[in-house]
């Protein structure tokens, strides 16, 4: 994992793939991506590639990994470059992480590269911090799933000067690169959650690994924890999904995501209410969070007593921000919740404007 792309990921997989197959271990890449980048070109010598897959789409020929031609050689360890990569369409899956999915699935040990910005929760923090809304996500799970994640660090100095002496990409998209993602303030910005995250797993991975009296009192607390995110067809709910999972995975803490409507079902919403209502509960159950349809005719009252029910400590709202010169708690949805659940903690979320805006 790296905060940005020529930090050297690609190169370091590349190395670790020399040292496996030196020990007698049977590898292959699956896929890479030169980028015209010649040190790591050089880092391919000696290691067997698979050839890559041709799909025809709109008049041109594309080439993606070969998940079926990697799972007939099966190797033990298959390298495989730009995890968050969405395939063309025409390919049997729709991201190059759903083939990774496939090669773990049947026993093959994957090394692959990703990008601070990739994973489901960092969404909204990456775009308030570089202004760009990334589309090429992974699942939290998904990362969470790794055996390992490593940290490949550059200083933002040090990776601007790699980007101008033309070491990242070809000359033409230097120029482009430095007014998005490769600013020197962006990078900088980009590099602090980077290491935050390397430090949660580390965290994670202690408590989880090491037993004794301090680490399991940790688990114990953590257990206590439950959030509950209230999905409704407002657009924010994405972004609140994403912070209440965010959330739980800090505490270790289950995910409940839940909307309600007076039948139990979302049959009597308007049509484009219910599509965005099942778009974001298919949204939650991806990032692999418990989802729900209450029944109740009073919104407040319903999600009360479900959480208490299920023990909840969080309950997650979005902030309505059609009447700003309202004051939050004076009326409506929130000021109910609060209202009936004193002995849970609410959290109002507000979507913050993004470093371009």
């Amino acid at each position: 994992m790296g905060y940005a792309s020529g930090v050297g990921k690609t190169y370091r997989t590349l190395e670790e793939a020399h040292a496996l197959k030196s020990e007698g271990v049977d590898v292959v890449i699956g896929y890479f991506e030169p980028h015209g980048r010649k040190d790591t070109i050089a880092k391919t010598e000696g290691l067997e590639i698979v050839p890559r897959q041709k799909i025809r789409y709109r008049g041109s020929v594309f080439e993606e990994m070969d998940t079926d031609e990697i799972l007939a050689r099966r190797p033990q360890v298959c390298a495989v470059d730009e995890f968050a990569h969405t395939n063309v369409p025409g390919s049997v899956r729709a991201k190059r992480w759903e083939d990774t999915e496939i090669l773990r699935g049947s026993g093959i040990h994957v090394l692959t590269t990703m990008n601070i910005q990739h994973p489901e929760s960092l969404n909204d923090g990456v775009w308030q911090i570089a202004g760009v809304r990334v589309r090429e996500t992974i699942p939290d799970w998904v990362v969470q799933g790794a055996d390992e994640v490593v940290l490949i660090d550059l200083t933002p100095r040090a990776l601007l000067h790699r980007l101008e002496h033309g070491v990242v990409y070809e000359r033409e998209k230097v120029e482009r690169a430095l007014q998005n993602f490769s600013r020197e303030s962006t990078l900088v910005a980009l590099r602090e959650p980077a290491l935050r995250e390397t430090v949660h797993e580390l965290e994670h991975r202690v408590v989880h690994d090491v037993t004794g009296p301090v680490e399991a009192r940790i688990q114990s607390e953590r257990r206590h924890h439950k959030i509950l995110a209230l999905v409704t067809a407002d657009p924010r709910t994405a972004m609140l999904i994403r912070r209440a999972k965010r959330m739980g995975d800090f505490l270790g803490a289950e995910c409940f995501a839940v909307a309600v409507h007076p039948s139990g079902d979302l049959s009597g919403l308007p049509e484009a209410d219910r599509e965005a209502v099942e778009r974001h509960l298919n949204f939650a159950r991806n990032m692999r969070i418990e989802s729900r349809i209450l029944e109740g005719e009073d919104v407040a009252r319903a999600v009360v007593d479900f959480a208490r029910r299920n023990q909840v400590t969080q309950i997650f709202l979005a902030r309505r921000c059609e009447r700003p010169l309202v004051p939050l708690f004076s009326r409506g949805l929130p000021h109910r919740i609060v209202s009936l659940a004193k002995d849970m903690q609410i959290v109002i979320v507000s979507e913050r404007e993004s470093a371009g805006e």
